[in-house]
């Protein structure tokens, strides 16, 4: 019986390319789940295989457990009993009893079969899993090789993949037998072995085809650094030579259009827009809004969003259809654009101007004249004129050293007195919501102003209203607010 088990390891494992100490693992599986089925389904066993002569042995084995916990007899004993045997033994230590090896003979039943061929199948898959991994291939074909409601299943190598529907360009009709790329998204280990998950989808997918495509991106000449997309309708990329002899776009768009066409083909006739990627975000932005023409543009850094103004003869292709083309822009830039036509920037810049004005003329008690004399000099903020260093402020004409340090005097003043009033507010904030991971107290001022002040409150705002009321992009609003929320579900 020795030798059989030797022969029937080695067998096994040449056939299927796998270790030996794997089947090994598989064989001690099937011989203890064998023999528990003649103790007791609920018993502990475990068996030994000696890898060099094939000799097992079988063991069942009990966990120590306090008196009181003791509620399982086939695979716990009680410490009391436990101490009759041995006397130093300790809660959570094994006792073990050596059990009459099985007749391996009987292994041949079906149950005890398929622990086998099961352990090897996963081994052999992970073998072949690890040896795809090593490659590193980001991109793989294959062809399909059966749909399971609505997912493609992948033949990649000898490795089966999914492509789930979520993950396939719309649209696309995919068959049995259909030769295909897509983008390695993840490896999902789950309880039934590790599955690869494909995407067609993924904006990676289109930068890895155009790597295949471009050998410039290879060498460190040029670089892909970003991918918006709207799969199967557009998608933009932004692209950075590292040669200045080199056009990044050119050369992505290759001779007569041959290699951005070779990509298309294989996302489905998807538009591509090859955008030159900057390190000037305002830039960046104007280049990502083609082909629509921008006339101005304001960066607000602390919103990181920008006020983009276009004549309004382009402003239909700087939305895009169905606003395809200014949210694909956003997503590659990563900054929130506010289209305008001039009309619409003036109408805004005449309402800011006059709530300043307003604000000057109220806080710091002067007149129209005098607020628009600082507004005009670039002053937005009561900040701005407490601090603005005073050889700055005195370079202004038609304001003398008495006016500047008075207008100083009473900016600082009122700065001071609504940060007075702002940390007596915030006494009355609940706690456990200052306390919330990406509470600030500027935020949590902005909460209280709202009579937002308890972790509830909180958490009963959509994100949309989080973000009128602070001007927080809307990822951070929907994440604060699910954090208040945790508590209604502990």
């Amino acid at each position: 019986m020795s030798r059989e088990i030797l022969l029937l390891v080695d067998a096994l494992a040449r056939e299927k390319n796998v270790a030996r100490d794997v089947v090994f693992g598989a064989l001690e599986m099937a011989l203890a789940s064998a023999t528990k089925k003649r103790v007791h389904d609920e018993a502990d066993v475990w068996v030994s295989i000696d890898r060099n002569n094939g000799e097992f042995e079988s063991f069942r084995r009990w966990q120590v457990v306090e008196d009181t916990d003791y509620v399982n007899e086939f695979n716990q004993m009680p410490l009391s009993e436990a101490r009759k045997d041995d006397a130093d033994v300790e809660v959570g230590d094994y006792l073990e009893e050596a059990l009459e090896p099985i007749d391996f003979g009987r292994i041949g039943a079906q149950a005890a079969k398929q622990v086998i061929l099961q352990k090897i199948r996963d081994a052999e898959r992970e073998q072949i899993l690890n040896d795809f991994l090593e490659r590193k291939e980001h991109v793989v074909s294959g062809a399909i090789k059966r749909m399971e409601r609505g997912n493609a299943i992948m033949e990649v190598g000898k490795i089966e993949a999914l492509l789930p529907h979520e993950h396939m360009i719309p649209k696309e009709n995919l068959r049995p037998g259909d030769r295909i790329k897509a983008y390695l998204l993840r490896i999902d280990r789950n309880a039934r072995g590790p599955q690869i998950i494909l995407s067609r989808t993924a904006p990676e997918f289109i930068m890895r085809l155009f790597e295949l495509e471009v050998p410039e991106i290879e060498d460190g000449l040029m670089e892909l650094k970003a991918c918006a997309r709207n799969p199967g309708i557009r998608a933009k990329i932004a692209v950075k030579s590292n040669d200045p002899r080199i056009d990044p776009i050119g050369t992505c768009v290759g001779v007569r259009g041959t290699r951005v066409m070779a990509v298309r083909n294989e996302i489905a006739e998807e538009l591509i827009d090859i955008v030159l990627w900057s390190a000037d975000p305002a830039q960046f932005v104007i280049g990502a809004l083609a082909p629509a023409e921008v006339s101005s543009i304001v960066v607000d850094e602390e919103k990181h969003a920008m006020d983009v103004v276009v004549e309004e003869a382009n402003l239909a292709d700087a939305i895009g259809k169905g606003g395809q083309n200014v949210r694909l822009a956003s997503e590659l830039t990563g900054w929130a654009i506010n289209l305008m036509t001039q009309e619409e920037s003036e109408k805004r810049l005449e309402a800011e101007t006059a709530a300043t004005r307003l604000l000057f003329m109220e806080k710091l008690d002067i007149d129209e004249e005098l607020a628009d004399l600082l507004i005009g000099e670039g002053f937005s903020a009561l900040e701005d004129v407490a601090y603005v260093p005073l050889a700055e402020m005195l370079e202004i004409e038609g304001l003398d050293e008495d006016i500047v340090n008075e207008l100083r005097a009473r900016a600082r003043n009122i700065l001071l007195t609504e940060a007075i009033v702002a940390e007596e507010k915030l006494e009355e904030v609940d706690e456990a919501m200052l306390s919330l991971e990406g509470m600030d107290k500027d935020l949590a001022g902005k909460l209280i102003a709202h009579d937002i002040k308890t972790r509830d409150d909180l958490a009963e705002l959509s994100a949309d209203e989080l973000t009128d009321i602070t001007g927080m992009e809307e990822e951070k609003a929907s994440a604060l607010i699910l954090k208040a929320r945790e508590h209604w579900f502990e």
